[in-house]
């Protein structure tokens, strides 16, 4: 089997390695000197860069300005916006706008999508319900009068809810079903509290109080929700791999230019056996990343449902990334808590990260279940 990226995967990389190139992760103050968000918005001059080459609409298709390229190509991307720390939501509006290509009706898409390709509008998604463990979907309610669907509710966690123009909220209907709303960040009944993630971003707690929104509006097919949670699944573990990557290029710097006795930290044996293991962990955190996104992009049939493959994944890129920054922090010593020294800055991106994930135990246990139910022959 050919394993190797695909002609416009890489070109898309490549593309993005151009982009993030002028990014400086320290472009903004520390989230370790303020007790607030560190910005007010995101990006904004390199939301424009990205749309200029056409990254924003990476996976809308051609009909509505995108390159319609697939999920394994929006990982390639994130894991290069990963190593500067980029502060925009790429990750959130690539993934809605693959929701909104394949789930949402024809004029829908067409509406949203030439906007999204274009950089005019930003979207994000509420994922996360109410508490670590909650399912999104159970947070938020959704019932349907013929023309509308009303929302009540609340969820938090949402990752660039104030600068998003839309945000997709899950909600659970009466019958159990989970439609996808696009609610406006101004929409009656909407309110945004701020909340602060450990890299110091803005988030949002959304409290949605008899929120009606058009039925062209929401997306009403079952297969919408587990799409977007997939993508985001998938593009969080690339995240952690592109930022674990860049931690560890850093320490192997460092670590091969500080001296103690006379001699580079680097030819150290304790050194060297530490930063091997993170080695390892990165290659493991990048082989069950492939396999997931490629489960997702092309639906292969396996012995067991994708969800176990997003269950490996996630507990390798958490576990992964947090030792890869611990161990980075302490082969830097301290100056690794320097805050004129970036190491800092991407140890509070992998916490958001690993927490955005979820436990590492929850997955393995999620992952059992899978097995027991699909056993195999």
């Amino acid at each position: 089997m050919d394993f190797t990226f695909t002609e416009e995967q890489q070109a898309a990389a490549e593309t993005a390695r151009a982009v993030f190139a002028d990014v400086a992760p320290d472009a903004v103050p520390s989230p370790a000197l303020t007790s607030t968000a560190v910005a007010d918005d995101l990006d904004r001059d390199l939301w424009r860069r990205l749309a200029a080459t056409d990254l924003l609409g990476l996976l809308a298709g051609p009909e509505h300005g995108g390159t319609g390229l697939d999920p394994i190509a929006l990982c390639l991307v994130l894991r290069e916006s990963a190593r500067v720390l980029a502060r925009v939501p790429l990750l959130e509006t690539a993934a809605v706008t693959h929701v909104l290509r394949h789930h949402a009706p024809a004029a829908t898409a067409a509406a949203l999508l030439p906007e999204v390709t274009a950089g005019r509008l930003v979207l994000t998604a509420a994922a996360h319900g109410t508490t670590g463990h909650e399912p999104a979907e159970r947070a938020v309610t959704a019932r349907h009068d013929g023309t509308h669907w009303t929302l009540d509710g609340g969820t938090d966690h949402v990752p660039w809810a104030h600068p998003a123009d839309l945000t997709a909220v899950p909600a659970r209907t009466a019958e159990g079903r989970t439609v996808l709303a696009l609610v406006p960040r101004d929409h009656p009944g909407l309110t945004l509290d701020a909340q602060y993630g450990t890299h110091g971003e803005r988030l949002a707690r959304l409290r949605l109080d008899a929120v009606r929104i058009p039925a062209d509006r929401v997306l009403d097919d079952t297969a919408a929700w587990p799409a977007l949670r997939a993508l985001l699944t998938t593009g969080t573990c690339a995240l952690a791999l592109g930022l674990g990557e860049q931690v560890l290029a850093m320490t192997s710097q460092y670590t091969g230019k500080r001296e103690q006795f006379g001699h580079p930290v680097a030819t150290f044996q304790a050194v060297a056996v530490q930063t091997a293991d993170r080695y390892i962990d990165l290659r493991a955190m990048e082989a069950t990343l492939w396999q997931a996104a490629w489960r997702v992009t092309t639906g292969a049939d396996a012995a067991l449902p994708v969800e176990a493959d997003l269950a490996v994944a996630k507990i390798w890129a958490a576990e992964g990334v947090r030792r890869v920054v611990q161990t980075a922090q302490h082969l830097h010593g301290g100056f690794g808590a320097d805050t004129d020294y970036p190491l800092h800055r991407y140890h509070a991106w992998a916490k958001y990260l690993e927490l955005s994930l979820g436990p590492a135990a929850a997955h393995e246990d999620a992952l059992g279940d899978l097995i027991a139910a699909h056993p195999l022959s």
